[in-house]
């Protein structure tokens, strides 16, 4: 299994979601981020909201199957680019094990 970690421009977030839900993955989770890339500017500002930076990212996680890592991240790829600096990045790593608190079982996906 393979865990798939994006952090995009949020509002890129329902075109990537659309997209993987009309290829048959429709489980993920979004979260609301802070990210600095490569920081080369002085002039990033602390935010009430975030932390450290001002510049917001969402993270989308996706588990799958080993076989089904290149389509998701192809989706990814194409549906959160906008061609600006800063679209993100993807990382992808492998799952050793799941397990299903309602029952404490092992699981496949």
């Amino acid at each position: 299994m393979k865990e798939i970690k994006a952090f995009i421009k949020p509002f890129k977030v329902m075109d990537v979601f659309h997209h993987l839900k009309d290829a048959g993955f429709p489980n993920l989770t979004v979260s609301k981020a802070e990210g600095t890339g490569t920081l080369k500017s002085d002039e990033t500002e602390i935010s009430t909201e975030f932390s450290i930076t001002n510049t917001e990212v969402a993270k989308i996680e996706v588990v799958c199957n080993d076989s089904d890592e290149e389509k998701i991240v192809s989706i990814i790829n194409e549906q959160a680019r906008t061609g600006d600096r800063g679209d993100g990045i993807i990382y992808v790593s492998d799952v050793q094990k799941v397990y299903k608190i309602k029952n404490g079982r092992k699981s496949d996906i």
